[in-house]
């Protein structure tokens, strides 16, 4: 499956799962029961859309890991993964860090759809990094809810200290 069609679109309420329905419906549920201000309804559908969206697609990353696993091996004329897999640790880091200062030019300059665009670049190529160096998605999100577990200045304290550094 090309990873193009792994993109996500927003369902309508007619077209929607069963699944995917019943937690619109918890969503409103919840946002009902929520005190807030009066405000369109058009606004409110775009926010709990948005808030479903989030919680739905929270597994992305997971799926997009699992394509790009699938991808090593396979035939670099067919798939971005394989090529960018059979070029090596070194081409891999590079076009990371390429997409890194390309996402970050674009914060600064404010340009927030190309930023977000940059965004989803990084986080593939930090992805196809995982893959080639043999790390899960699920060892990523342990040490995320370790670090969870104390504030900021705690958890830096925690780490070994390096030489030079």
């Amino acid at each position: 499956m090309a990873l193009a069609t792994k993109r996500t679109t927003r369902k309508t309420d007619e077209s929607a799962g069963k699944k995917s329905g019943a937690k619109r419906s918890e969503t409103k549920a919840a946002a009902k029961k929520s005190p807030a201000k009066k405000s369109s309804g058009k606004k409110d559908a775009i926010k709990l859309d948005a808030v479903e969206s989030t919680t739905v697609d929270a597994h992305v990353l997971d799926r997009l890991f699992e394509t790009v696993e699938s991808r090593r091996g396979t035939n670099p004329a067919l798939s971005h993964s394989a090529r960018l897999l059979s070029r090596g640790r070194k081409k891999i880091a590079q076009k990371f860090g390429e997409e890194a200062v390309e996402c970050l030019i674009e914060a600064v300059a404010g340009k927030q759809s190309e930023f977000i665009s940059e965004s989803a670049d990084v986080l593939y190529h930090l992805i196809v990094m995982w893959v080639d160096a043999g790390v899960t998605p699920q060892e990523v999100w342990q040490e995320l809810r370790r670090r969870e577990a104390m504030s900021g200045v705690e958890e830096k304290a925690s780490r070994p200290t390096q030489e030079g550094a």
